[in-house]
């Protein structure tokens, strides 16, 4: 019996290219957020924490996100940078694992980034104090406004607490399902310059 419905994942030389193709697969297959990962970090006593957050570059250099800086994740971040990334397109029936560590972008980076936002979005990078306890909704659409007052061109300055991280990895699994749970994983993990792979039992 063939119990193989779908191809096994083509190893590769470098993992990139072959989370390169996924990706462009899941453009064009999941309907919403194709590019949502889940970022987890870890509390200053070890307890994990996660969340989804938007990929919104990546190379060989890692996986960039921003956020503000003085939210939860930016604490914990700072506390500890090792992370873990999870991408998930079900409509694939795919995921990506990825660990590695998170460092700050430039100030240059996250100033080119903040510019390509709308412009609502700019001004709540402003008004929002994330992570922190809110009152009522009333309180930060007051702030919002009070921000559209404040500038009310388009010439918004990044906020100083606002900014990116990039995500080095040095493992990658990637993750095929397959009938009966007999699914399909390779991992590749850094070895030096190069990466090595090979494939796990499901």
């Amino acid at each position: 019996m063939n119990i193989m419905t779908r191809p096994l994942i083509p190893p590769a030389e470098n993992p990139y290219t072959l989370f390169d193709a996924w990706m462009a697969d899941a453009i064009g297959a999941e309907p919403v957020d194709p590019n949502a990962m889940t970022l987890a970090t870890t509390t200053p006593d070890g307890r994990p924490s996660a969340r989804i957050v938007l990929l919104k570059e990546v190379s060989e250099a890692g996986f960039v996100f921003y956020t503000n800086t003085l939210s939860r994740k930016g604490g914990e971040l700072a506390a500890n940078p090792h992370v873990a990334l999870l991408f998930h397109w079900k409509s694939l029936a795919r995921q990506i694992r990825i660990e590695g560590t998170a460092a700050p972008v430039s100030p240059e980076e996250a100033d080119a980034y903040y510019a390509t936002r709308p412009r609502i979005s700019r001004l709540g990078a402003w008004a929002s104090d994330q992570s922190r306890p809110l009152p009522e909704r009333a309180v930060l659409e007051a702030r919002v406004a009070e921000m559209e007052a404040r500038f009310p061109g388009e010439d918004i300055p990044r906020p100083p607490h606002w900014s990116g991280f990039r995500v080095t990895p040095d493992r990658f699994e990637f993750w095929q399902d397959m009938p009966f749970r007999l699914h399909d994983r390779i991992v590749y993990a850094k070895r030096g310059k190069f990466w090595g792979g090979e494939r796990l039992f499901p």
